[in-house]
């Protein structure tokens, strides 16, 4: 009887794009209506970004960011989306179009990056990261800035006082990342990661990833795969 070897990722094949979808006239007053709140409130966020350009020369852009991302992530509802967008297209190192961070969602650091139409569900924590186009995040996800920001090699000084390493996380476009996952590694494009997962290591494209730490069952790409080598053999 053979032991399986390990699972490899398949070779990248072509996935044909899909057409981009132009809004029936039917949806036009929809859409002006959408860019109206979105304007309004940019207006309305104006004093509390320029309060945060003023506090960032006292504590540093990091202090100053987070405690304008932990108030404004309590704000309910559609009115709070709106606002906390608003923010963070003039904060943030980049958020795009349709970004939605829903309520008790904090963002740590003012580099982070938010790819058009990125969803970041309730109760979500992120770091020094960045979320490609299309990112789905369900509630209470953390991604956080690797497992070693902080030594412990020493018992005589304070783990907190001991240095470590900080790794920008990156999650790749399409990704869809289930309720009360820990991500502490990059994640490639197309990948799913079931609910409550740890990511420790790195995904290539197109995984399916579950559990604790997190392992790849297979590749969303390999029917596809699959499928293109048996019609080059016939």
């Amino acid at each position: 009887m053979t032991t399986p070897g390990p699972l490899t990722p398949p070779k990248p094949v072509e996935v044909a794009a899909h057409p981009k979808r132009t809004p029936p006239s039917a949806s036009l007053p929809r859409v002006i209506a959408k860019r109206a709140a979105g304007l309004l409130a940019t207006i309305l966020v104006l004093p509390a970004f320029a309060a945060y350009v003023l506090g960032r020369a006292v504590l540093g852009p990091v202090k100053a960011f987070a405690g304008w991302s932990q108030a404004l992530s309590i704000l309910p509802g559609l009115t709070g989306e709106y606002l906390r967008r608003a923010f963070y297209q003039l904060a943030l190192a980049h958020c795009g179009q349709d970004v939605c961070t829903t309520f008790g969602t904090v963002i740590s650091h003012p580099t982070t990056s938010l790819g058009n139409r990125t969803y970041v569900g309730a109760f979500c924590v992120l770091g020094d990261v960045t979320l490609e186009e299309d990112v789905l995040l369900g509630s209470h996800v953390s991604v956080i800035n690797g497992g070693a920001q902080h030594g412990i090699e020493r018992l005589d000084v304070p783990v907190r006082e001991q240095p470590g390493q900080w790794r920008r996380i990156t999650i790749g476009r399409d990704s869809w990342i289930g309720d009360r996952s820990v991500v502490l590694a990059n994640i490639g494009r197309h990948c799913v990661v079931g609910a409550g997962s740890v990511v420790v290591t790195p995904l290539e494209d197109y995984a399916i990833a579950v559990g604790n730490p997190a392992r790849v069952l297979r590749y969303r790409n390999q029917e596809s795969l699959t499928s293109a080598e048996s019609k080059a053999e016939a």
